[in-house]
């Protein structure tokens, strides 16, 4: 029965697979507590000295009344509101706001220092991300295919002579260098000047956001003590759409560019391709490919 010969295959594949994804899991679980746990350790001690300071140097406080005041604090802060600043702090759902949390719900990066307080918002936003990641999903998906099928054409490029495919190659680099530059580089600049982050505080922010990880310990347009142009955290919305297309495409391009440089490379050194290499499409060898055209 076909059953029964694909599971001893089936098992052969996924269990070295998880073997490998729970020993990988153990080992960032091990790296980050040695990294992370003192200094949690430290953060704890140093807020605990400081309610034991305040509680000191204001009498009239009692420690009930102290923690009543931080459940306030942290109540506010899971609602989105920062407790630094006064009354007067931009508003986290104005439209520009309110654009940009969409963007992280349909893209699944949840940042989690916002999220809707009333019932309705919830209901909302539980049936918006049923249809909205769906159809980012898709968008994403026909973006890039498109993409990749204008600009990567292998079928084209294996009947063009030498000169046009090392042209091409170069090209297809220069394109995939400029946009991580767009995407990656100049973003993080951009970021790091605004908010007063340092470049790899504004590196990280970028990566953790593309890579829809989405720690939220890093947010753009949170700070009260900054006046933010309207649109900006609109801008960031699109350049994470942006930012999310060009990663659809620059996965599936890069393994196609080392490829062809291997090809180039093998041409250079006048080895050709062997059979396996380039598609034969009339059955015989294109020999004519080694020569390198004038």
């Amino acid at each position: 029965m076909p059953h029964a010969g694909l599971c001893p295959c089936w098992g052969s594949r996924v269990l070295p697979l998880l073997l490998a994804y729970v020993c990988y899991l153990l080992l960032g679980a091990t790296i980050f507590q040695l990294l992370e746990k003192q200094a949690e350790a430290q953060s704890r001690d140093q807020f605990q000295f400081e309610k034991l300071r305040f509680l000191e140097n204001y009498t009239c406080l009692d420690q009930q009344a102290l923690e009543r005041f931080v459940q306030v604090i942290m109540e506010a802060w899971v609602k989105g509101v920062n407790p630094k600043g006064n009354s007067t702090n931009p508003s986290n759902w104005d439209f520009g706001s309110s654009f940009f949390f969409a963007g992280t719900v349909v893209t699944t990066i949840g940042y989690g220092n916002l999220a809707p307080s009333t019932e309705a918002g919830r209901v909302f936003c539980v049936f918006y991300a049923l249809v909205g990641i769906p159809l980012n999903v898709v968008f994403l998906n026909h973006l890039g295919a498109g993409l990749r099928a204008h600009l990567a054409a292998p079928e084209r490029w294996e009947d063009q002579p030498r000169r046009s495919q090392l042209l091409q190659t170069l090209g297809l680099a220069l394109f995939l260098a400029l946009g991580t530059l767009l995407v990656l580089i100049f973003p993080p600049m951009v970021f790091s000047h605004v908010e007063g982050w340092s470049f790899g505080e504004g590196f990280y922010f970028a990566f953790i956001t593309l890579s829809t990880i989405g720690f939220g310990d890093y947010v753009v347009g949170t700070d009260p003590s900054k006046h933010y142009i309207s649109v900006y955290r609109s801008l960031a919305a699109v350049w994470i759409l942006m930012g999310l297309a060009w990663l659809a495409l620059v996965l599936p391009l890069g393994p196609l560019l080392l490829h062809r440089c291997s090809q180039l490379w093998l041409l250079g050194r006048g080895l050709g391709l062997k059979e396996g290499g380039a598609p034969e499409t009339d059955g015989l060898p294109r020999p004519q490919k080694i020569a390198i055209s004038a």
